[in-house]
């Protein structure tokens, strides 16, 4: 197929955040047969045509269950303070599974990987202030995310 969808949607890189994690605390296995993990933002910048700002510092974090197929099952919340003082706050729902058991291995020990030996991606949800950032809470995003040692970059897309 050649033709694009007439409803196609189109994505606009809004920002990228860089978030440095503390280290994870983990249930394993939890009641459930899973791992759970708590893992806290301990610092980020956020950076983009967009928003510009800080993560706010311990404000949330990530509580990923690993699932035994490998996939990791994200659900994190935190703040964000853009440059003109506003907080934001982030829910990012998502997955990051490994294309092959090497590279789970290396992920797991917390080595750098290729940006496509995994998937990761995450749906956000914004709880912005009325004013210059409400845009945030009306549209729908998209995140690509990349896995680095000690920290994760996400570059959101606004879906138009």
């Amino acid at each position: 197929m050649t033709e694009k969808h007439p409803f196609a949607p189109t994505l606009e890189h809004a920002f990228t955040i860089s978030i440095e994690l503390s280290k994870p605390y983990w249930i394993k296995p939890s009641a459930r047969g899973d791992t759970r993990a708590a893992i806290y933002a301990a610092s980020g910048k956020v950076e983009g045509p967009r928003l510009n700002g800080t993560v706010v510092p311990m404000s949330g974090g990530d509580f990923p269950l690993s699932r035994e197929n490998g996939v990791i099952d994200f659900d994190a919340r935190y703040l964000l303070e853009a440059d003109d003082g506003a907080i934001i706050y982030l829910q990012n729902y998502g997955y990051r599974w490994a294309k092959n058991d090497d590279i789970a291995a290396k992920m797991s020990a917390n080595e750098d990987v290729g940006f496509d030996d995994y998937y990761m991606r995450v749906t956000p949800r914004f709880d912005a202030p009325a004013g210059p950032h409400e845009w945030m809470s009306r549209h729908v995003f998209v995140g690509v995310a990349e896995k680095v040692p000690g920290a994760n970059r996400i570059h959101y897309f606004v879906v138009l």
